[in-house]
């Protein structure tokens, strides 16, 4: 089920929202300040909807904090309608704005456009939570980083990855990623494997795990 994070702190804009976004079959969670936020479950969001003026942290500042770790669309609702400020926070990251006061029916339309062009774009993309590959660049990005991997690096990293969770011998990620025509050996992945690890261990994350006996898993 796709699943909305809306943060407004005007309680009846967070009711007519949630009322009107259910209408589609939305899962909706509804936040009055960023501090409510979990920041843990901010990858389980399809989609965020973020007021701008808000008390404390305001809408800009939270979208500059959270661009990095997540990869859905970002739409400002917004009674900011300078141009200034319009382009200010498209240009740290946010997808689109909506200005207050706003029609539920336009809100929806909105919102079911972003997530139409997602749903066409993640035919291209494989996502788990920080890290993003793409599939059609042949490309490993993780918070936003493009990390730099070699051709056979980054097939290893893309089969383990579309096999998630499943044991893979060197034997058969060799011929996964080789072919049985390839020139070298299958004491080649572990050295690739180590050069992979190392690349990830500089942006705080090891997705790759070693099954002693047995092999290699992406968890």
């Amino acid at each position: 089920m796709t699943h909305i994070l809306v943060v407004d702190d005007e309680q009846p804009i967070l009711e007519l929202i949630k009322n009107g976004l259910r209408k589609d079959g939305y899962l909706i969670t509804a936040c009055q300040t960023v501090a409510d936020v979990d920041m843990q479950k901010l990858h389980l969001y399809d989609i965020i909807l973020l007021d701008v003026m808000m008390p404390g942290v305001d809408g800009f500042e939270y979208c500059k904090k959270i661009r990095n770790i997540v990869d859905c669309p970002i739409l400002f609702l917004t009674a900011k309608t300078l141009e200034e400020d319009i382009l200010y926070g498209l240009g740290i990251g946010a997808d689109d704005y909506i200005t207050k006061p706003f029609r539920i029916a336009e809100l929806r339309a909105r919102v079911n456009a972003h997530l139409r062009r997602e749903q066409r774009e993640r035919h291209s993309t494989l996502t788990f939570e920080r890290i993003k590959f793409d599939l059609a660049a042949k490309e490993l990005w993780v918070a936003g980083n493009r990390v730099t991997l070699t051709k056979s690096e980054y097939l290893i990293c893309e089969y383990l990855a579309r096999n998630k969770g499943q044991v893979f011998t060197k034997e058969q990620i060799y011929e996964a990623v080789f072919g049985l025509d390839g020139d070298s050996d299958n004491s080649t992945i572990a050295t690739h494997i180590k050069n992979i690890r190392a690349k990830l261990e500089k942006l705080n994350i090891q997705p790759i795990s070693t099954v002693w006996g047995i092999g290699y898993k992406w968890e």
